[in-house]
Protein backbone atom coordinates (compact mmCIF):
# COMPACT_ATOMS: atom_id res chain seq x y z
CA UNK A 1 0.00 0.00 0.00
CA UNK A 2 2.54 3.16 -0.81
CA UNK A 3 -0.37 5.87 -0.66
CA UNK A 4 -0.18 5.11 3.15
CA UNK A 5 2.46 6.84 5.21
CA UNK A 6 3.65 6.29 8.92
CA UNK A 7 3.09 8.86 11.16
CA UNK A 8 6.32 10.71 12.69
CA UNK A 9 6.64 12.10 16.09
CA UNK A 10 9.98 13.24 17.36
CA UNK A 11 13.01 13.00 16.04
CA UNK A 12 14.57 9.63 17.90
CA UNK A 13 15.17 6.61 16.02
CA UNK A 14 11.79 5.59 15.89
CA UNK A 15 11.08 8.91 13.82
CA UNK A 16 13.70 8.90 11.60
CA UNK A 17 13.02 5.20 10.71
CA UNK A 18 9.64 5.86 9.78
CA UNK A 19 10.32 9.02 8.04
CA UNK A 20 12.94 6.31 6.04
CA UNK A 21 9.99 4.45 5.27
CA UNK A 22 7.44 7.18 4.12
CA UNK A 23 10.68 8.51 1.85
CA UNK A 24 11.09 4.65 0.59
CA UNK A 25 7.23 4.42 -0.09
CA UNK A 26 7.28 7.94 -1.82
CA UNK A 27 10.12 6.74 -3.98
CA UNK A 28 8.65 3.96 -4.82
CA UNK A 29 5.42 5.07 -6.02
CA UNK A 30 7.15 8.03 -8.28
CA UNK A 31 8.72 5.08 -9.86
CA UNK A 32 5.97 3.05 -10.52
CA UNK A 33 4.34 5.89 -11.74
CA UNK A 34 7.12 6.84 -14.05
CA UNK A 35 6.90 3.48 -15.55
CA UNK A 36 3.33 3.38 -16.12
CA UNK A 37 3.32 7.03 -18.38
CA UNK A 38 6.48 5.12 -20.16
CA UNK A 39 4.64 2.01 -20.99
CA UNK A 40 1.70 3.85 -22.36
CA UNK A 41 4.02 6.14 -24.31
CA UNK A 42 5.32 2.71 -25.57
CA UNK A 43 2.39 1.32 -26.86
CA UNK A 44 1.35 4.71 -28.42
CA UNK A 45 4.44 5.00 -30.22
CA UNK A 46 4.40 1.59 -31.50
CA UNK A 47 0.56 1.94 -33.08
CA UNK A 48 1.75 5.46 -34.20
CA UNK A 49 4.87 4.18 -35.75
CA UNK A 50 3.00 1.23 -37.19
CA UNK A 51 0.01 3.33 -38.97
CA UNK A 52 2.59 5.90 -40.08
CA UNK A 53 4.77 3.51 -41.83
CA UNK A 54 1.73 2.05 -43.94
CA UNK A 55 1.88 5.13 -46.49
CA UNK A 56 5.27 5.14 -47.46
CA UNK A 57 5.12 1.07 -47.09
CA UNK A 58 1.88 1.47 -50.34
CA UNK A 59 3.87 3.36 -52.33
CA UNK A 60 7.37 1.10 -52.02
CA UNK A 61 5.19 -2.30 -52.69
CA UNK A 62 3.28 -0.64 -56.05
CA UNK A 63 6.99 0.21 -57.17
CA UNK A 64 8.06 -3.00 -56.05
CA UNK A 65 5.57 -5.53 -57.99
CA UNK A 66 6.37 -2.82 -61.03
CA UNK A 67 9.45 -3.89 -60.46
CA UNK A 68 9.06 -7.44 -59.50
CA UNK A 69 6.68 -7.96 -62.83
CA UNK A 70 9.64 -7.20 -65.40
CA UNK A 71 12.17 -8.86 -63.36
CA UNK A 72 12.75 -11.38 -66.41
CA UNK A 73 13.93 -8.67 -68.83
CA UNK A 74 16.64 -8.04 -66.00
CA UNK A 75 20.37 -9.58 -65.50
CA UNK A 76 20.22 -12.45 -62.86
CA UNK A 77 22.03 -9.90 -60.24
CA UNK A 78 18.98 -7.36 -61.00
CA UNK A 79 16.12 -9.92 -61.03
CA UNK A 80 17.51 -11.76 -57.78
CA UNK A 81 17.41 -8.44 -56.32
CA UNK A 82 14.02 -7.42 -57.29
CA UNK A 83 12.77 -11.30 -55.91
CA UNK A 84 14.20 -10.48 -52.59
CA UNK A 85 12.32 -6.97 -52.74
CA UNK A 86 9.29 -8.36 -52.92
CA UNK A 87 10.11 -10.83 -50.43
CA UNK A 88 11.22 -8.37 -47.70
CA UNK A 89 8.51 -6.46 -48.83
CA UNK A 90 5.87 -9.23 -47.31
CA UNK A 91 8.06 -9.92 -44.36
CA UNK A 92 7.30 -5.67 -43.24
CA UNK A 93 3.62 -5.96 -44.66
CA UNK A 94 3.46 -9.10 -41.92
CA UNK A 95 5.41 -7.37 -38.99
CA UNK A 96 3.37 -3.88 -39.33
CA UNK A 97 0.30 -6.06 -39.84
CA UNK A 98 1.51 -7.98 -36.00
CA UNK A 99 2.66 -4.54 -34.46
CA UNK A 100 -1.10 -3.24 -35.26
CA UNK A 101 -2.91 -6.02 -33.51
CA UNK A 102 -0.31 -6.26 -30.45
CA UNK A 103 -1.10 -2.50 -30.51
CA UNK A 104 -5.10 -3.06 -30.16
CA UNK A 105 -4.85 -5.75 -27.58
CA UNK A 106 -2.85 -3.41 -25.45
CA UNK A 107 -5.15 -0.33 -25.76
CA UNK A 108 -8.20 -3.10 -25.54
CA UNK A 109 -9.78 -2.22 -28.70
CA UNK A 110 -9.48 -6.09 -30.26
CA UNK A 111 -12.95 -7.31 -30.77
CA UNK A 112 -14.31 -10.65 -31.27
CA UNK A 113 -16.48 -11.65 -34.22
CA UNK A 114 -17.98 -14.81 -32.56
CA UNK A 115 -20.31 -17.44 -34.22
CA UNK A 116 -21.10 -20.91 -33.35
CA UNK A 117 -18.41 -23.36 -35.94
CA UNK A 118 -17.12 -26.63 -35.75
CA UNK A 119 -13.72 -26.58 -34.29
CA UNK A 120 -13.01 -29.35 -36.96
CA UNK A 121 -13.94 -27.30 -39.83
CA UNK A 122 -11.06 -24.15 -38.65
CA UNK A 123 -8.42 -27.18 -38.21
CA UNK A 124 -8.48 -28.85 -42.05
CA UNK A 125 -8.52 -25.09 -43.24
CA UNK A 126 -5.13 -24.41 -40.70
CA UNK A 127 -3.48 -27.64 -41.95
CA UNK A 128 -4.30 -26.93 -45.53
CA UNK A 129 -2.18 -23.52 -45.39
CA UNK A 130 0.41 -25.48 -43.61
CA UNK A 131 0.84 -28.02 -46.19
CA UNK A 132 3.09 -26.82 -48.56
CA UNK A 133 5.74 -25.69 -45.75
CA UNK A 134 5.82 -29.26 -44.03
CA UNK A 135 6.14 -30.55 -47.51
CA UNK A 136 9.29 -28.42 -48.14
CA UNK A 137 10.93 -29.00 -44.72
CA UNK A 138 10.16 -33.02 -45.29
CA UNK A 139 7.82 -33.10 -42.25
CA UNK A 140 4.11 -35.33 -41.86
CA UNK A 141 1.31 -33.88 -40.98
CA UNK A 142 -0.78 -36.41 -38.87
CA UNK A 143 -4.63 -35.40 -37.75
CA UNK A 144 -6.62 -36.71 -35.79
CA UNK A 145 -10.38 -35.86 -34.93
CA UNK A 146 -13.68 -36.36 -32.94
CA UNK A 147 -16.45 -38.12 -34.93
CA UNK A 148 -19.12 -35.77 -32.87
CA UNK A 149 -18.94 -32.13 -34.01
CA UNK A 150 -16.91 -30.04 -31.66
CA UNK A 151 -18.90 -26.55 -31.79
CA UNK A 152 -18.00 -23.32 -29.84
CA UNK A 153 -18.67 -19.74 -29.78
CA UNK A 154 -15.78 -18.55 -31.42
CA UNK A 155 -13.88 -16.13 -34.40
CA UNK A 156 -12.67 -18.19 -36.57
CA UNK A 157 -10.16 -15.56 -38.54
CA UNK A 158 -8.55 -15.65 -34.77
CA UNK A 159 -8.69 -19.52 -34.12
CA UNK A 160 -7.25 -20.28 -37.57
CA UNK A 161 -5.02 -17.52 -36.59
CA UNK A 162 -3.78 -19.15 -33.60
CA UNK A 163 -3.43 -22.77 -35.36
CA UNK A 164 -1.33 -21.77 -38.78
CA UNK A 165 0.93 -19.84 -35.90
CA UNK A 166 1.49 -23.19 -33.93
CA UNK A 167 1.46 -25.39 -36.77
CA UNK A 168 4.36 -23.25 -39.09
CA UNK A 169 6.09 -23.29 -35.21
CA UNK A 170 5.76 -26.88 -34.91
CA UNK A 171 6.77 -27.49 -38.76
CA UNK A 172 9.63 -25.04 -38.68
CA UNK A 173 11.35 -26.84 -35.26
CA UNK A 174 10.05 -30.00 -36.14
CA UNK A 175 13.43 -30.79 -38.19
CA UNK A 176 11.75 -33.60 -40.34
CA UNK A 177 9.48 -35.48 -37.75
CA UNK A 178 5.69 -35.64 -37.42
CA UNK A 179 3.62 -32.95 -36.25
CA UNK A 180 0.60 -34.67 -34.72
CA UNK A 181 -2.50 -31.90 -34.85
CA UNK A 182 -5.13 -33.61 -32.09
CA UNK A 183 -8.66 -32.17 -31.27
CA UNK A 184 -11.05 -33.13 -28.11
CA UNK A 185 -14.11 -31.79 -26.36
CA UNK A 186 -16.44 -32.46 -23.89
CA UNK A 187 -19.29 -31.00 -22.49
CA UNK A 188 -17.53 -27.47 -21.65
CA UNK A 189 -14.72 -26.48 -23.56
CA UNK A 190 -12.77 -27.80 -26.96
CA UNK A 191 -9.03 -28.25 -27.23
CA UNK A 192 -6.65 -28.53 -30.01
CA UNK A 193 -2.93 -29.56 -29.38
CA UNK A 194 0.09 -29.30 -31.84
CA UNK A 195 2.07 -31.71 -31.12
CA UNK A 196 6.31 -32.37 -32.79
CA UNK A 197 9.27 -33.90 -32.28
CA UNK A 198 11.78 -31.73 -32.93
CA UNK A 199 14.60 -30.17 -31.10
CA UNK A 200 11.85 -29.27 -27.90
CA UNK A 201 12.90 -26.69 -25.22
CA UNK A 202 13.56 -26.39 -21.66
CA UNK A 203 10.69 -25.77 -18.73
CA UNK A 204 12.32 -22.57 -18.26
CA UNK A 205 12.14 -21.93 -22.28
CA UNK A 206 8.31 -22.96 -22.17
CA UNK A 207 7.33 -20.52 -19.53
CA UNK A 208 8.96 -17.41 -22.30
CA UNK A 209 7.67 -18.50 -25.70
CA UNK A 210 4.77 -16.52 -25.35
CA UNK A 211 6.85 -12.89 -24.74
CA UNK A 212 7.06 -10.91 -27.57
CA UNK A 213 10.43 -10.99 -29.73
CA UNK A 214 11.66 -13.79 -27.84
CA UNK A 215 13.15 -16.39 -29.49
CA UNK A 216 14.65 -19.98 -27.83
CA UNK A 217 17.85 -20.18 -29.77
CA UNK A 218 19.09 -16.74 -31.64
CA UNK A 219 21.38 -18.54 -33.68
CA UNK A 220 18.72 -21.10 -35.00
CA UNK A 221 17.70 -19.59 -38.67
CA UNK A 222 14.13 -18.76 -39.35
CA UNK A 223 13.71 -19.80 -42.81
CA UNK A 224 9.90 -19.16 -42.34
CA UNK A 225 10.42 -15.21 -41.83
CA UNK A 226 8.23 -14.92 -38.69
CA UNK A 227 8.16 -11.85 -36.81
CA UNK A 228 8.52 -12.90 -33.62
CA UNK A 229 4.93 -11.86 -32.54
CA UNK A 230 2.92 -14.72 -33.43
CA UNK A 231 2.59 -16.94 -30.61
CA UNK A 232 2.20 -13.12 -28.37
CA UNK A 233 -0.85 -12.50 -30.76
CA UNK A 234 -1.94 -15.93 -29.79
CA UNK A 235 -1.74 -15.71 -26.51
CA UNK A 236 -3.85 -12.98 -26.64
CA UNK A 237 -6.36 -14.29 -29.12
CA UNK A 238 -6.98 -17.40 -26.87
CA UNK A 239 -7.29 -14.73 -23.65
CA UNK A 240 -10.18 -12.69 -26.08
CA UNK A 241 -12.12 -15.89 -26.29
CA UNK A 242 -12.03 -16.63 -22.45
CA UNK A 243 -9.45 -19.63 -23.00
CA UNK A 244 -6.17 -21.20 -22.81
CA UNK A 245 -2.86 -21.36 -24.13
CA UNK A 246 -0.20 -23.70 -23.10
CA UNK A 247 3.08 -24.90 -23.80
CA UNK A 248 5.21 -28.13 -22.82
CA UNK A 249 8.50 -29.32 -23.94
CA UNK A 250 11.79 -31.20 -22.90
CA UNK A 251 15.24 -31.29 -24.75
CA UNK A 252 14.92 -33.74 -27.45
CA UNK A 253 11.66 -34.80 -27.13
CA UNK A 254 9.78 -31.99 -28.84
CA UNK A 255 6.86 -29.96 -27.92
CA UNK A 256 3.43 -29.58 -27.56
CA UNK A 257 0.86 -26.60 -27.92
CA UNK A 258 -2.39 -26.84 -26.41
CA UNK A 259 -5.12 -24.22 -27.29
CA UNK A 260 -8.41 -24.60 -25.22
CA UNK A 261 -11.64 -22.73 -25.53
CA UNK A 262 -14.71 -22.84 -23.40
CA UNK A 263 -17.76 -23.90 -25.80
CA UNK A 264 -20.07 -21.00 -24.83
CA UNK A 265 -19.29 -17.47 -23.68
CA UNK A 266 -19.29 -17.16 -19.94
CA UNK A 267 -17.96 -20.45 -19.15
CA UNK A 268 -14.88 -20.48 -16.68
CA UNK A 269 -12.21 -23.58 -17.84
CA UNK A 270 -11.48 -25.57 -14.81
CA UNK A 271 -9.73 -28.09 -17.55
CA UNK A 272 -9.16 -29.34 -20.32
CA UNK A 273 -10.02 -31.86 -23.06
CA UNK A 274 -6.92 -33.30 -24.14
CA UNK A 275 -3.40 -33.32 -21.82
CA UNK A 276 -0.70 -31.03 -22.45
CA UNK A 277 1.93 -33.38 -21.71
CA UNK A 278 2.01 -36.09 -24.41
CA UNK A 279 1.44 -39.84 -22.55
CA UNK A 280 4.61 -41.64 -23.97
CA UNK A 281 6.90 -43.58 -22.69
CA UNK A 282 10.61 -41.58 -21.24
CA UNK A 283 12.96 -41.63 -23.77
CA UNK A 284 15.78 -44.48 -23.70
CA UNK A 285 18.95 -44.45 -24.63
CA UNK A 286 19.00 -47.57 -26.73
CA UNK A 287 15.03 -46.54 -28.00
CA UNK A 288 15.20 -46.57 -31.70
CA UNK A 289 14.87 -43.26 -33.72
CA UNK A 290 11.76 -42.12 -34.57
CA UNK A 291 10.24 -42.25 -38.15
CA UNK A 292 11.33 -39.25 -40.61
CA UNK A 293 8.91 -38.26 -43.20
CA UNK A 294 11.27 -39.26 -46.30
CA UNK A 295 8.92 -39.78 -49.17
CA UNK A 296 10.87 -43.09 -49.49
CA UNK A 297 10.27 -44.07 -46.24
CA UNK A 298 7.09 -42.64 -44.85
CA UNK A 299 6.21 -43.45 -41.11
CA UNK A 300 3.38 -46.28 -40.50
CA UNK A 301 0.38 -45.10 -38.99
CA UNK A 302 -1.75 -46.92 -36.84
CA UNK A 303 -5.38 -48.23 -37.66
CA UNK A 304 -7.30 -45.75 -35.65
CA UNK A 305 -10.09 -44.16 -36.45
CA UNK A 306 -10.31 -40.69 -37.20
CA UNK A 307 -6.56 -40.28 -38.13
CA UNK A 308 -6.00 -38.37 -41.20
CA UNK A 309 -2.32 -37.82 -42.25
CA UNK A 310 -2.09 -35.31 -44.73
CA UNK A 311 1.07 -34.95 -47.00
CA UNK A 312 1.83 -32.42 -50.48
CA UNK A 313 -1.09 -30.42 -51.56
CA UNK A 314 -4.61 -30.57 -50.38
CA UNK A 315 -6.77 -29.99 -54.25
CA UNK A 316 -10.03 -28.93 -54.21
CA UNK A 317 -11.64 -32.94 -54.32
CA UNK A 318 -9.27 -34.38 -51.41
CA UNK A 319 -10.46 -31.20 -49.60
CA UNK A 320 -13.84 -32.30 -49.79
CA UNK A 321 -13.63 -35.72 -49.10
CA UNK A 322 -11.75 -34.83 -46.36
CA UNK A 323 -14.26 -32.19 -45.04
CA UNK A 324 -17.40 -35.04 -45.34
CA UNK A 325 -15.29 -38.08 -43.69
CA UNK A 326 -14.55 -35.62 -40.94
CA UNK A 327 -14.01 -37.56 -37.55
CA UNK A 328 -14.09 -41.11 -39.20
CA UNK A 329 -11.64 -41.09 -42.20
CA UNK A 330 -9.37 -44.17 -42.30
CA UNK A 331 -5.52 -43.33 -42.41
CA UNK A 332 -4.29 -43.12 -45.42
CA UNK A 333 0.10 -43.56 -46.39
CA UNK A 334 1.70 -42.47 -49.35
CA UNK A 335 0.95 -40.02 -52.42
CA UNK A 336 -0.63 -36.57 -51.73
CA UNK A 337 -3.68 -37.11 -49.74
Amino acid sequence: HLSERMPVRGTDEMARLARSFNEMAAGLQDQIRRMEELSTLQRRFVSDVSHELRTPLTTIRMAGEVIHASRDDFDPAAKRSAELLQTQLDRFEDLLADLLEISRFDAGAAVLDAERRDVRDVVVQAVEHAVALAQRRGSWLSVRLPEKPADADLDPRRVERVLRNLLVNAVEHADGSVVEVTVGADARAVAVTVRDHGVGMTPQEAAHVFDRFWRADPARARTTGGTGLGLAISLEDAHLHGGQLEAWGRPGRGACFRLTLPRRAGIRLEGSPLPLVPEEAPERADAPPRPRTDPAALPELPAMTGEIAVVGDLRDPARAELQDRVGHAAPRRGGAT
